[in-house]
């Protein structure tokens, strides 16, 4: 499957802007993992795909890196207001629906790889993690850009999608990693 291919399947999934990138050009930091620790999502230590159960800034890059592409993938929605949790919590659930539907598709097609979410998996309500059972979708969990490090805005930059989109609209990211 050609990179052309892949884009192209990502714009029928609805997202915004798509690009292929080698992993070695992933721009990671682990200054971002205290934003993790804060727990303003609440998934610290609750959630299979966070922090501290993900792995460490170090584990999570090894990840990336162990794999030779990944294809970015951006959407952007209108929110009038920032401060509206529940109209981000449901444009976030709709990228990372439209991020599995996408990865079902390249899966069916011989392409397997890790899912990079635009925030913590939330497969499962509650996730098993806070019952101590092990993850119930292994194969579809997918951690978000913050707990892999991933250092976003460099990366938006050079796939040449905007970062900030300007007022009333958000930017979400993620990916599929994959050789």
């Amino acid at each position: 499957m050609t990179e052309t291919d892949l884009i192209a399947l990502a714009a029928e999934e609805g997202f915004s802007a798509a690009a292929v990138v080698d992993t070695s050009e992933i721009p990671f930091d682990p200054m971002f993992r205290p934003y993790c620790a804060e727990n303003l999502c609440g998934q610290y230590g609750v959630n299979h795909s966070c922090p501290p159960d993900c792995g460490t800034p170090e584990e999570m890059k090894a990840r990336i890196t162990a794999h030779k592409k990944a294809l970015v993938l951006q959407t952007i929605w209108d929110i009038d207001n920032y401060s509206d949790s529940a109209a981000i919590k449901q444009a976030k659930g709709q990228h990372n629906a439209s991020t599995l539907r996408l990865v079902e598709r390249l899966r069916r097609q011989g392409l397997d790889g890790i899912i990079v979410g635009a925030s913590g998996c939330a497969l499962c309500t509650p996730c098993a993690r806070k019952e101590g059972l092990p993850c119930r979708f292994p194969k579809l969990q997918y951690s978000c850009m913050s707990a892999y490090c991933i250092f976003v805005s460099k990366l938006t930059e050079k796939c040449g999608m905007e970062y900030d989109c300007g007022a009333g609209l958000l930017a979400f990211f993620g990916m599929y990693v994959f050789d």
